[in-house]
């Protein structure tokens, strides 16, 4: 499932010979520079600089900033405090469960926080606490699809793999803190 598509023109994403070609681009933030990827349609990751696990440029990537006009402008609202919810196309790769989990994240409200236990009942998989929280730990599209808003059981807050201080600025900036 993806998030709802804002319209946009798509970005060839494809050469005839050399098969697909993940495009990217680069955003300031207050979380450092962003690096948003995709593959002309969709956004396949949204990292922070030293992510643990995140996106790098790699040879044969394609700077292209335009494919990321609509993300950019969105992220800006959103760190402006004018923005709640994304409308981008998502296109994550992972497993059924993780896109099951990251999809769950999508239903946490803006403002709001959930446990680890509280998601894996969200994703349907209520016994599943310690898998979610490797499905959480795996999300490639920090910011725009809400990891920071799970919490541990008692309140506190726990792992982030943008580190902590991003997950404190994110939830500051939501009111949550």
């Amino acid at each position: 499932m993806t998030s709802p598509v804002s319209p946009a023109t798509p970005v060839s994403s494809a050469t005839p010979a050399a098969g697909p070609v993940t495009l990217y681009t680069t955003v300031d933030s207050p979380l450092g520079e962003l690096l948003l990827t995709g593959d002309g349609t969709a956004l396949t990751s949204l990292s922070v600089p030293g992510q643990r696990g995140g996106a790098t440029v790699l040879p044969g990537w394609r700077r292209e900033p335009t494919a990321f006009a609509a993300a950019e402008r969105q992220l800006k609202e959103y760190f402006a405090g004018e923005r709640r919810t994304f409308e981008l196309p998502l296109a994550p790769a992972g497993s059924d469960f993780r896109l099951r989990v990251w999809n769950a994240l999508d239903t946490v409200p803006y403002g709001a926080t959930v446990s680890y236990r509280g998601l894996a009942e969200a994703a349907g998989s209520p016994g599943a606490v310690r898998a979610i929280g490797g499905a959480v730990g795996a999300n490639p599209l920090l910011v725009v699809r809400p990891c920071h808003r799970v919490i541990g059981a008692d309140g506190s807050l726990t792992g982030y793999s943008g580190g902590l201080e991003r997950k404190r600025t994110l939830l500051t900036l939501e009111g949550v803190l």
